[in-house]
Parts: structure tokens; C-alpha cells; sequence
């Protein structure tokens, strides 16, 4: 059972977020703040957090840069302001997704089926390798690890997801809503500066590796190069 760390100021909210998960199947633990959240994280055993952004003792951006210097446990954010610059904000540091106050208990568990389906998409099942490689590249979906030159860059599951599905067809022009349909699910409104941030920390942490297999098509979107 998938353990769910629901980080919250306002206790009526956890309530909600707590019964809506516990009816979907899951484990929750809770946080009423940055703090400790912090601390129920390091207790270990979380396998996703959904995390709010304005709270008292670290709030959750500082939350997220503290969890993400030392682990890719996928993180949702939730708040209530919906400006785009927080929620491109919140992905910048490493978030898998963002949901804005007030949302349904069924919106909130189907985000979270759908990172966790990301990273376990066969759980229950006998660990199997599903190895995809092109030139340096490699990703290694069963053990979700991405190398370049057999050096691993750390990814988070919806960036492992948008650079598996380039890698899938190298050369061919994936639209930004294709690349939404194909990391988040079908269903999804997702902006397109959304996606760009993404794949803006794909580029990045790649090129800390040297690498820059990533194009832009201006006006249409990205693609992997056919020859790495």
C-alpha cells in the first residue's frame, strides 16, 4: 500500500485529502507545516507528497528544494493561488504536478493514481528490465533511471515521462499536448508553459552531463535527435 504525506495548514483540508486518498486505497501520514513535513519525510517510507504551498515554519517551495537536494519521491503542489508563476515556480523546483484550492477529492486522487502509475506502471507485477537506449542515452523504465554516458541524471517522474516518450520516436515532432497526453493522461489541462518548464530541467540537468539531445520546433514543439 502506497504511503501518501499530505502536508496542510488547515486541518479541514487535511480531513478531506485524508478520506479521499484512504477511500482510494492508500496509506496517509500528515503534516500541519513545512517543519514537519521535513520531519515525517526523513522518517522515510513516503512514496508521494502532496504539499501546500503557503504555510507557516518552511513553506512549500523551501519544502520541495529541501526534498528534492536528496530524493525523487514525486510531489504535488496544491494552493490557492493560481497565478502562473507560482505554478511554474513550483515545477521549476521540481514538482510532478499542481492542483489550485478548491478542488474535488476525485481530481485529487486520480493526480495522484496518475504519478504513481508513472512511476510504479506495473505494480504488483515481478520487476521486469525495459531498457530504451539512443547513442549515450539510456532509460531504464523498470528501475526508472536515466543515464548519459552511464552517468545517471536524476529526473522526476513526469520529466522521466516526457523524455521517454521523445525517445520513443526519435526525430519526430511531439506537439505539447501530445507530450501532456503522454505524461500526465488524457484528461489533463495542462499549459503549455507548463510543459516548457519541464522540459527546460530535462535540458538542464542533461547538459550538466554534456549532453543537449533535446530540439525545439518553433511553433509546433520538441523532439530527440535522431542521432545522439
Amino acid at each position: 500500500m502506497n504511503r501518501i504525506l499530505v502536508v496542510d495548514d488547515d486541518g479541514h483540508i487535511r480531513d478531506v485529502m485524508r478520506f479521499a486518498l484512504q477511500q482510494g486505497g492508500f496509506q496517509v501520514v500528515e503534516a500541519k507545516d513545512g517543519a514537519d513535513a521535513l520531519l515525517r519525510f526523513d522518517a522515510g517510507g513516503i512514496d508521494l507528497v502532496v504539499l501546500d504551498i503557503v504555510m507557516p515554519e518552511s513553506d512549500g517551495l523551501e519544502v520541495c528544494r529541501r526534498i528534492r537536494a536528496k530524493s525523487r519521491t514525486p510531489i504535488i503542489f496544491v494552493s490557492s493561488r493560481d497565478e502562473e508563476l507560482d505554478r511554474v515556480l513550483g515545477l521549476e523546483l521540481g514538482a510532478d504536478d499542481y492542483l489550485v484550492k478548491p478542488f474535488s477529492p476525485r481530481e485529487l486522487l486520480a493526480r495522484v493514481k496518475a504519478v504513481l502509475r508513472r512511476l510504479f506502471p506495473e505494480s504488483g507485477a515481478p520487476e521486469k528490465r525495459d531498457v530504451q537506449k539512443l547513442g549515450a542515452l539510456e532509460m531504464d523504465l523498470g528501475r526508472h533511471r536515466c543515464l548519459w554516458m552511464q552517468k545517471e541524471v536524476i529526473l522526476t517522474v513526469t520529466e522521466f515521462a516526457l523524455l521517454q516518450s521523445m525517445l520513443g520516436s526519435p526525430g519526430r515532432v511531439f506537439s505539447r499536448g501530445e507530450l501532456v497526453d503522454r505524461a500526465y493522461g488524457h484528461g489533463h489541462v495542462i499549459t503549455e508553459r507548463t510543459v516548457d518548464s519541464h522540459v527546460r530541467r530535462i535540458r538542464q540537468k542533461l547538459s550538466a552531463q554534456g549532453a543537449d539531445p533535446i530540439e525545439t520546433v518553433y511553433g509546433l514543439g520538441y523532439r530527440l535527435k535522431e542521432s545522439l
